[in-house]
């Protein structure tokens, strides 16, 4: 059966879109799975994007004063 891509973690969303890229290369699927394969494998990228981005988010960095001590925190900017 397969996992709801909702439920998933990045890792598993991951993994799963990994198998499907895989597959769509070989070309072992039929035309009609290659297509709903490339459906999951969408929403499967763009739910890893959703958590990168989430993730991102809740990064900080530490930011330092001009003698090198902490002074707090910055967003994440990865520029």
């Amino acid at each position: 059966m397969t996992q709801d891509v909702a439920d998933m973690n990045f890792e598993q969303a991951l993994r799963a879109l990994e198998d499907i890229v895989h597959k769509l290369e070989s070309g072992e699927a039929p035309l009609y799975e290659s297509i709903a394969l490339y459906e999951r494998g969408n929403a499967l990228r763009a739910l890893c994007q959703q958590r990168l981005d989430t993730a991102k988010a809740r990064i900080e960095a530490i930011a330092l004063g001009p003698d090198g001590s902490p002074t707090g925190t910055a967003p994440f900017d990865a520029g």
